[in-house]
C-alpha cells in the first residue's frame, strides 16, 4: 500500500506541474520562442539529464525488442504530443485546451480496453462522468468557451495531443512495470528528440535568445526542469504501480490547480460551483480507483 500511496502522490505532483504549465508556457509563446523552439529546448534537456543520472545511477539495460516499443512511445508520448500541445496552445485558448484535455482519462479507458484488456467497470465509468462534470464546471467558471475560426486548428491539434498522450501512457504501462522509471524516461526521450529534430531545428536556430528577459528564462526553465523531467518522471512513475486509467483521472485535478493558485494569489474567490467542482473531481478519481480484483486498482 506504500507503493500505492506513493504513486497517487506521484500524479498529484506531475498535474500541479501540468495545470501550472498552461498559464506558464502560455506567457513564453509566440512573443519570446515559437512552440517548436521551446519543444527541442524542453526535450534536449530532459535528454542529457535522464542520459547523465541514468548512467551514473542506474544503469539498466534495455533488451533489443524493446527498443522498438520504446521507440513508439517516444513517438507518441514525446514527439507527437509535445508538438500538438505547444502548437495547439500557441493557437487556442487556455479554457478551450483545458476543457479538450479532459478527453484524455476516456481516451485511456478506451485504449486501455483495446490493448491491454482493462475491464470497462461501472465504477469507471461513473468516475470519469463525475471527473469530467466537476473539471467542465470550474473550466467554464474561468470564461466562455472561444468557437472562433482562428481557434479550430489549435482545438483540432490538443485533441489529437489528447488521443496521442492517451495512447502513451496505455502503451507505457508493460515497459514500466519491467525497467525503473528512469531507464524508461532515458530511452522515450531520445526517441522524442530524433523525430522531433527535423520539425524544431529551424525555429531554434532562428530564435533571438539574447532578446529573452530574465523572468522569461525563468518560465522556459520550469518548462524544461518541471513539466518535462520532474512532471513525466512523476506520471511515468505512477504506471508501475496504479493502471493508466487511474494515473488519466488525475487530468481532472488540472483546472482544479489553476483555480487553487488564483485562490491563493488573491485573483479568485472561492464559490459554491467551485466547491461542487472539487467534490465531483475527487469523487471521479475515487471511483476509478475502486478494484474489484487484486491486481486492479
Amino acid at each position: 500500500m506504500n507503493k500505492i500511496i506513493k504513486a497517487h502522490l506521484a500524479i498529484i505532483g506531475a498535474n500541479v506541474i501540468f495545470g501550472l504549465n498552461y498559464i506558464i508556457a502560455k506567457g513564453i509563446m509566440p512573443d519570446y520562442l515559437a512552440p517548436k523552439a521551446i519543444i527541442l529546448l524542453r526535450v534536449t534537456g530532459a535528454v542529457i539529464f535522464f542520459w547523465l543520472f541514468h548512467n551514473a545511477f542506474v544503469k539498466e539495460k534495455v533488451e533489443k525488442r524493446d527498443l522498438i516499443k520504446l521507440s513508439v512511445c517516444g513517438i507518441f508520448g514525446i514527439a507527437i504530443n509535445q508538438i500538438l500541445f505547444f502548437e495547439g496552445l500557441n493557437l487556442t485558448t487556455p479554457i478551450n485546451s483545458s476543457i479538450i484535455i479532459t478527453s484524455i482519462p476516456i481516451l485511456v479507458l478506451i485504449f486501455s480496453n483495446l490493448l491491454i484488456k482493462e475491464n470497462i467497470t461501472l465504477y469507471k465509468i461513473i468516475g470519469i462522468a463525475c471527473g469530467t462534470t466537476g473539471a467542465l464546471i470550474i473550466i467554464l467558471l474561468q470564461g466562455n468557451i472561444s468557437l472562433k475560426s482562428d481557434t479550430f486548428t489549435g482545438n483540432l491539434f490538443i485533441l489529437l495531443n489528447s488521443i496521442s498522450y492517451a495512447l502513451y501512457m496505455v502503451l507505457l504501462k508493460p515497459l514500466m512495470i519491467k525497467y525503473k522509471a528512469i531507464t524508461v524516461m532515458k530511452w522515450t526521450f531520445f526517441f522524442g528528440l530524433i523525430f522531433i529534430i527535423p520539425f524544431c531545428i529551424k525555429p531554434a536556430l532562428n530564435a533571438d535568445w539574447q532578446s529573452i528577459p530574465v523572468n522569461i528564462w525563468f518560465s522556459i526553465s520550469f518548462v524544461v526542469i518541471a513539466t518535462t523531467i520532474l512532471a513525466y518522471l512523476l506520471n511515468n512513475y505512477s504506471l508501475k504501480y496504479v493502471n493508466p486509467i487511474v494515473t488519466g483521472s488525475y487530468t481532472y485535478l488540472q483546472p482544479f490547480i489553476a483555480t487553487v493558485v488564483a485562490l491563493l494569489l488573491g485573483k479568485d474567490t472561492l464559490t459554491i460551483q467551485e466547491v461542487i467542482s472539487a467534490i465531483l473531481i475527487f469523487s471521479g478519481v475515487y471511483f476509478i480507483s475502486i478494484r474489484k480484483k487484486k491486481k486492479y486498482l
